[in-house]
């Protein structure tokens, strides 16, 4: 068994390993709280029946029925935080690999984006195909993110979780976002290259890299040393990554095994739901980045997608389409595409054009929203589109760095952000096959650019 397989292996035994470690804590150690916490539910629910009865709010029963309310509250809340405390030692497995996951993001888009625009050269072919690069990978991404918009709401997978608000957070209203002239540029241009850094701002990592790229191009020689080093401290950090996808298993194994002990099983089937539509919707957006690619490139995006086959099953069973990175390049070069258009604008691809991810972010988003009865009209909907095209630019290839926007910007919503133990559990499966569709994206992307460039030549093989 290859090291790639042996890591999908692991990642699935490691959910099923979870699975019944969960049942068996969910039974045996979790079952009181559990039915603590039911039971105070069914209590809060009749309060509320007979609050809502009565008229007269200066009664002798109004104020008893008030107090009653607040204990049975308090009760929830205690028994919730013992939960969570008899929970740390599995919920800790998730939380150490999703910050080894921050770790990487900053450094790898920096030393990848730099070596790209550097090997383009003058500033005016990096303008022009910049430009160029950007117009698809904007629309594609749009494109993506109201493909997800629109199939969560067709299937509504998040509704049949009905899940409670948690009980810190019992206001259900939701806060309109927007973003002024002054926050849009204060979260794009860098201030201090250190301090983006050091907080994963990547859009500003990615104006800075840009900067960067072009000016060690404009020195020439000198700047080839610049290049080799950047490239070498590429390899360096896809080598980490490469460590850290190995924490994988225990990450999931915790993550699974926390949910079904709070949940129990019967979660499973609204999973089993959930990932049928995601993979659906994914198919559909397959379908439309080949036929755009075939209006443009005719018959040949087929014979890209067959060279492609092979990097797309890596990016699949890695769960990782940075795994998948140097057989891509090779194998857009082979189809016609000329380096130094592979070298920009795949670099870029994996920073700004995550179509897999993009659609994931929008569905998952609003799957959350759904599993709290949290219902969004279709202008916060919209905003929450918008937020999310511009938070996610600049997202590095690597495993479960989506799940990091999707936190940031849910939590903007009111939405809580508890919701994403929902997905950590089974966003293995689910980055499967949004890896596929990154590489899928960028390599279509890429001889698209080529193809406008007047640099796409024929097969080399």
């Amino acid at each position: 068994m290859s090291k790639n397989n042996r890591l999908t292996f692991f990642i699935f035994l490691a959910l099923i390993l979870g699975v019944i470690l969960g049942y068996i804590l969910n039974i045996n150690s979790f079952d009181e709280y559990n039915s603590r916490i039911a039971t105070a539910d069914v209590k809060l629910n009749d309060i509320d029946l007979k609050l809502s009865q009565l008229k007269d709010s200066s009664a002798v029963n109004y104020k008893s029925l008030i107090a009653e309310k607040s204990s049975v509250v308090n009760i929830i809340h205690e028994t919730e935080i013992l939960r969570e405390k008899k929970l740390e030692p599995l919920t800790l497995l998730s939380d150490i690999f999703l910050r080894l996951i921050k770790m990487i993001v900053a450094p790898l888009v920096f030393a990848t984006l730099v070596v790209g625009v550097a090997k383009v050269g003058d500033i005016k072919a990096v303008g022009r195909i910049g430009g160029k690069t950007m117009l698809w990978f904007l629309s594609a991404s749009l494109m993506s993110l109201v493909l997800g918009l629109i199939m969560v709401n067709i299937f509504k997978p998040g509704e049949a979780m009905n899940l409670p608000l948690p009980a810190s957070n019992v206001d259900t209203g939701i806060q309109k976002v927007a973003l002024s002239m002054k926050d849009f540029i204060s979260h794009i241009v860098p201030k201090s290259m250190a301090e983006a850094m050091a907080t994963n701002e990547i859009l500003q990592i990615v104006v800075f890299s840009l900067f960067f790229g072009v000016a060690t191009a404009a020195i020439g020689e000198k700047g080839k040393i610049i290049i080799e080093f950047f490239d070498a401290v590429a390899h360096v950090i896809l080598k980490v990554t490469g460590y850290v996808m190995n924490f994988a298993p225990f990450a999931v194994f915790g993550a699974m095994g926390a949910i079904v002990a709070k949940q129990g099983l019967s979660v499973l089937s609204t999973y089993a739901l959930f990932i049928g539509e995601f993979y659906g919707s994914m198919l559909l957006l397959w379908f439309l980045l080949v036929m755009i690619g075939y209006l443009i490139l005719k018959g040949r995006v087929f014979n890209l997608m067959s060279r492609m086959k092979e990097p797309i099953l890596v990016a699949f069973s890695t769960a990782s389409s940075e795994a998948a990175y140097p057989k891509t390049m090779l194998q857009l070069e082979r189809f016609g595409c000329k380096d130094k258009i592979v070298s920009f604008v795949l670099p870029l691809g994996y920073s700004f054009n995550l179509d897999g991810s993009m659609l994931y972010m929008t569905f998952a988003s609003l799957f959350i929203a759904q599993s709290y009865g949290i219902d969004l009209s279709a202008q916060q909907q919209i905003t929450m589109l918008l937020i999310l095209m511009l938070t996610s630019k600049g997202i590095a290839g690597v495993p479960r760095a989506s799940l990091v926007v999707i936190a940031g910007t849910i939590a903007t919503f009111n939405i809580p952000e508890a919701g994403l133990a929902l997905l950590i559990g089974i966003d293995p499966l689910l980055d499967m096959g949004r890896s596929a569709t990154n590489v899928i994206g960028n390599s279509i992307a890429t001889a698209v650019v080529s193809k406008w460039e007047g640099e796409l030549t024929g097969p080399l093989d």
